[in-house]
């Protein structure tokens, strides 16, 4: 099913977090500082591209499936794939948990139309483990850890921080990633129809060579399809400084997202 590439050229597809419509006050400092942060990380990802000649284009479609348990708890399961060249070459799949806290009412008045129960929730906790299938690499084990806490913007705007641990294991030898992804979003409504585009930017920290070694900066839109589909697409751009040269890519997305 996949033609796999080497174990340190994974890229790894986001599984997407977005916003609403809504107004608020304009009391916080949150957007500007936001806004300095989403800058300095695009502009490190130009930064990196300057002397790299590894470039690809991929294709990431991805299939999520949500099964609530009750108000604070709901299962997760994700499966996706990687394909460069009309063929596959990377798989990911995997069952996760997940824990909130008690909604927040700024959170759930600028998320009223999302699908996601999470954006109303000003922390999420996710456990999970993951499986990278490959036909001619070492395939990989993951386990995953998650803490994303939430914030409401004015004119009904979200901030997401998600706090990512990946603690990996391929062919018996351990490493870990700390990854930090920032997501900016607001939902829109014209007549019936509601749509949520975002701003994300994330960087990877990778004990393998003990720095920040991917930046990763992406722009894409969220329409819901009735009470449990959402359709997702997406531009993605990753650096990654791990080895010399230094590796692009650049990736469209699409995901389906079903609540259930």
């Amino acid at each position: 099913m996949f033609s796999k590439a080497p174990a340190e050229c994974r890229y790894d597809r986001p599984s997407l977090n977005l916003l609403e419509r809504g107004g608020m006050g304009a009391r916080t400092k949150w957007p500007g500082r936001i806004s300095w942060a989403l800058v300095m990380l695009a502009s490190s990802v130009l930064i990196f591209c300057v002397g790299t000649s590894a470039q690809t284009f991929q294709f990431w479609p991805e299939v999520d499936t949500y099964v609530k348990v009750n108000d604070k708890v709901r299962f997760y399961f994700v499966a996706s794939q990687t394909r460069e060249n009309g063929t596959g070459t990377d798989g990911e799949i995997g069952p996760n948990i997940d824990f909130f806290l008690n909604p927040l009412f700024r959170l759930k008045r600028i998320t009223v139309f999302q699908l996601d129960q999470s954006k109303s929730r000003p922390l999420m906790f996710r456990l999970g483990y993951r499986y990278l299938p490959s036909t001619t690499d070492a395939s990989e084990h993951r386990i995953v850890m998650e803490a994303t806490p939430r914030y409401p913007l004015i004119r009904g705007a979200l901030v997401t921080d998600r706090n990512r641990a990946d603690l990996r294991f391929i062919e018996g030898k351990f490493s870990w990633r700390y990854r930090n992804r920032l997501t900016v979003e607001r939902t829109f409504t014209s007549g019936r129809v509601h749509f949520t585009p975002y701003a994300r930017a994330e960087a990877y920290y990778d004990s393998n060579y003990n720095k920040f070694s991917r930046v990763a900066v992406d722009v894409g839109t969220i329409f819901p399809v009735g009470e449990h589909v959402e359709l997702e697409g997406y531009y993605e751009h990753q650096n990654d400084t791990g080895k010399s040269p230094n590796r692009q890519v650049n990736a469209l997305g699409a995901v389906l997202t079903l609540y259930f």
